[in-house]
């Protein structure tokens, strides 16, 4: 088997690349192009003995299409956005500070790889409906961030390879898609140029957005992209590859966000979780790069590691149209085709599980109230509120039981792709024509994921239209997505209050569980943006769209959805009209001049020093407890309390919310107290570099059931030994002082949703040392090794309804770091207060020798900082 690379010249450039087909011969195309990626980057980067390894397990996978076999993957490039790189950096920035403590030089602590971030999760929608929304929205945010952002800035000057794209720029996967990806790019190694595929990670879990224009990348937690961009590889077990057949194309009417809801209900269905999903056959080809990146960036909401598409004529045309340079098209057409990583729709590769779509059934879809998964007919929003059974106290003079509060078309999901704002603007257009208004209490926005979005819908002429139904810009980030959706208006929050309305949100994003989008609101349906509108028109989300006028204009004539839908050929002329591929680059560097940004990096606010000054009397940035070499590793034998005892589909929301910090709430007064504004107190996750503020915040959600106790007060739970019922940080703190273990106990899904390390985090300095659930999302898993959590999964058919946990109860895990391994068994106990002993073997979810290494050492932190110290010893 050959395994040496191959000099070659592909559209004028001549360099080394790995040459798959010598290497595989006919059992290249057998391979899913996700597993010939891995197979290209293990031959790439590793060496000797495990090379030849990885090769081998990446054949046998051929036989049976699953293996425990581990690879390593190193990707070239790390993206992050703001409340994920804030963090991370702070940990960056305390561990310098231990270095320096231990004697080393703390400028030896640098990112290998490049790392580009984002600060696109800190945009609020304060003002909205006005054409001045952007820069008065803008203006918040640089002021509420200011001491944030200055940190930002010090990083990106005090450590190599950090860059960081200020606010305004867009959001971190839109900018991926139109910036940052290459597709194919060069390396040097050996003393040598090679082509390579860009591969890449990302610190959200929609990094798998990329996916739709053939480079291979998904999200993982912070924690481990501290140890990729520190230079060590990630270790993961060869995935098994399901495949998606798209058969067929896609109906008039129909949008690439109603087949992203589609697949996310098959597969959610069957059960992805944690494995690669890739989509093959002739539908594919029928699909446009942009709409194949909506698909792909839901790959977290259908639970897998990604969503991946090859490259083909359609990711080339897609490049074409952001203004990438034409020979580095050729170069990618050239390196794709002559590596066997071309996309053919007449192959069938091997897959270990498939499916299949037939694009022609896709119909106009919703998904909601409470779930991305819960998918639904559009007509059927008015069933699905009706059967909730809301009682409202007295009706409302002038607002439907659930009226539409919010009604946003945001997030990188469905802002990327330019067919979807020109849609959403061909309704407002129409309704305009129509002389039809959003009634008073809906709180419209639109925030696209690219400043570029401006440029071609004025060029469409439909930024009037939008406009005119309030659908102005707000700015350009991720905005009511993330939660940043600022305040309800009056009349919603009054009125709510009063108990005579349940309101709902409508938005394109890709998250809607209770609590996401505002902390007031638990409805809210994921729909395209073009519904949106609608949806907003009507203003009462109890509807049937399919049957019922969105609105009557002002001759009586009821308007119904088909007098609003574009056509498909109308869109298409609307989207030619508005296309000029100097848009991207032109709009993102005008953005990227930021003149409040860049007065951040006048010396002054972002001193040029190798270590970080922590300010005392912050209450943004704390230099963090678990940033030592010394923390320990938190395996062995023990018998612990649980802490808190939760049901399924707990999401990181739930576990720390990234949401409006609310002004009666505990954190809250801890603020208040050290000289914050009660009123004036952002967003959870804009304090992410404040420990203090972090642990005080976890599991601080109105929707979480702690059933431990019933119907506790939000973010508390039970001191069992004294029967006392206190805030959730004072019983983690009583536990503590007492010497008394914690552990957590959950249903399925554990972790689902965001990849914010935070939740893992938040959970060591409550002392959890281990979690018991049935079944965990991936990136969560993840965050809770690289914090020294022990994550064990429970017997099938355990969960915390069958284990029947009362207060009293103890668990005893015999969990020793010597005998820990991948996937072992580990014995627990279930210690009844009344004295009974039952006895159970539950599974540790933890995939590789990496992660026991891990929990060995106690985590990611203390890892790289005892390896950076003895490279200094052994220097």
């Amino acid at each position: 088997m050959q395994l040496n690379p191959v000099q070659v010249t592909l559209a004028g450039r001549t360099a080394r690349l790995v040459d798959l087909p010598a290497l595989l011969g006919p059992k290249l195309t057998r391979l899913p192009v996700v597993l010939r990626l891995l197979l290209e980057n293990a031959v790439r980067c590793m060496q000797g003995v495990e090379r030849g390894a990885a090769v081998a397990a990446l054949l046998a996978w051929l036989d049976t299409g699953t293996s425990e076999a581990e690879i390593e993957f190193q990707p070239g490039r790390v993206l992050m956005h703001d409340t994920t790189s804030t963090p991370a950096l702070v940990d960056i920035a305390a561990m310098r500070d231990a270095l320096a403590e231990a004697g080393v030089d703390p400028a030896r602590l640098n990112p290998v790889l490049p790392v580009e971030v984002s600060v696109d999760h800190s945009l609020a929608v304060e003002a909205y409906a006005q054409g001045d929304a952007p820069a008065l929205n803008l203006g918040h945010e640089m002021r509420r961030n200011r001491e944030r952002y200055a940190f930002l800035r010090w990083a990106s000057g005090a450590l190599r390879n950090v860059h960081v794209n200020p606010p305004g720029t867009g959001i971190m996967h839109t900018i991926n898609l139109e910036q940052l990806a290459t597709v194919v790019t060069t390396e040097e190694r050996e003393g040598a140029t090679w082509f390579v595929p860009d591969m890449m990670i990302g610190t959200d879990s929609h990094t798998p957005m990329v996916n739709g224009i053939g480079v291979l990348g998904w999200g993982v937690g912070g924690l481990e992209a501290q140890t990729v961009m520190f230079g060590m590889p990630t270790m993961l077990r060869i995935p098994d590859v399901i495949g998606v057949e798209l058969r067929g194309a896609l109906p008039p009417g129909t949008l690439a966000t109603d087949l992203a809801l589609v697949v996310t209900q098959r597969l959610r269905t069957i059960g992805v979780a944690g494995e690669f999903v890739e989509f093959f056959g002739p539908g594919v080809s029928t699909l446009s790069a942009g709409e194949r990146s909506v698909v792909a960036n839901m790959a977290p909401e259908y639970g897998a590691t990604t969503g991946f598409f090859a490259v083909d004529q359609a990711t080339l045309e897609y490049l074409r149209s952001t203004g990438r340079d034409a020979a580095h098209v050729d170069l990618v057409e050239a390196y794709m085709r002559r590596t066997g990583l071309w996309f053919d729709a007449e192959a069938t590769p091997r897959y270990t599980r498939t499916i299949a779509i037939d694009l022609a059934t896709v119909g106009m879809h919703i998904a909601g109230p409470k779930r991305p998964q819960d998918l639904l007919h559009f007509g059927q929003a008015r069933g699905t509120l009706a059967a909730l059974g809301f009682q409202r106290r007295a009706p409302h003079a002038f607002m439907p039981r659930h009226p539409v509060a919010i009604a946003a078309i945001t997030s990188c999901t469905n802002t990327s792709d330019p067919a979807l704002l020109i849609a959403a603007g061909l309704v407002a257009r129409k309704a305009r024509q129509l002389g039809l208004k959003v009634p008073s209490w809906v709180k419209t926005s639109l925030g696209p994921g690219s400043p570029a979005a401006a440029a071609y819908l004025k060029r469409a002429g439909l930024v009037d239209d939008l406009a005119a139904v309030g659908f102005d810009i707000v700015g350009y980030g991720c905005t009511t997505c993330i939660g940043n959706s600022g305040p309800l208006p009056e009349t919603i929050r009054v009125a709510r209050a009063e108990g005579s309305i349940h309101p709902v949100a409508v938005l394109s994003g890709n998250r809607n569980f209770p609590g996401r989008v505002h902390p007031d609101m638990d409805l809210g349906f994921l729909m395209s943006p073009p519904l949106v509108i609608a949806f907003a028109l009507a203003g009462d989300a109890e509807i049937d769209l399919s049957q019922e006028a969105v609105q009557v204009d002002g001759h009586g004539r009821a308007v119904r959805l088909s007098d609003l839908w574009p056509t498909r050929a109308e869109v298409a002329q609307a989207l030619a009209a508005g296309a000029d591929p100097s848009d991207y680059r032109r709009e993102f560097d005008i953005a990227s001049r930021n003149p409040a940004w860049e007065a951040l990096g006048n010396g002054l606010e972002a001193p040029k020093s190798p270590r970080f000054a922590w300010n005392p009397k912050s209450n943004a940035l704390r230099r963090p407890p678990f940033a030592s070499a010394d923390a320990g590793s938190q395996l062995g034998r023990f018998a612990a309390y649980p802490l808190l005892i939760v049901g399924d589909d707990i999401t990181t929301d739930h576990i720390s919310p990234a949401s409006a910090i609310p002004p009666d709430s505990l954190v809250a007064d801890f603020l208040v107290e050290r000289g914050d504004d009660r009123n004036d107190l952002n967003v959870f996750a804009s304090r992410r570099g404040n420990w203090e503020v972090m642990v005080r915040a976890a599991f601080h959600s109105k929707s979480l059931v702690n059933l431990l106790k019933p119907d506790l007060p939000v973010a508390h739970t039970l001191h069992v030994p004294s029967g006392d019922v206190m805030p959730i940080w004072d019983v983690a703190a009583r536990y503590r002082d007492a010497g008394d273990a914690v552990v957590l106990v959950a249903g399925e899904r554990y972790g689902t949703g965001s990849s914010r390390d935070w939740a893992a985090k938040g959970q060591r300095l409550l002392g959890i040392r281990a979690v018991l659930a049935s079944s965990f999302e991936r990136i969560h898993r993840s965050n809770l090794v690289g914090m020294g959590i022990l994550p064990l999964r429970l017997p099938k058919g355990v969960g915390p309804q069958t284990l029947g946990l009362v207060p009293g109860d103890r668990i005893e895990i015999d969990a020793v770091p010597e005998t820990l391994s991948p996937r072992c068994d580990i014995p627990v106990r279930i210690l009844r207060a009344s004295g009974r002993v039952e006895p159970m073997i539950a599974t540790a979810a933890v995939e590789t020798q990496l992660e026991v290494e891990l929990l060995r050492a106690g985590g990611v932190i203390p890892s790289i900082l005892k390896k950076t110290i003895a490279q200094e010893a052994s220097a």
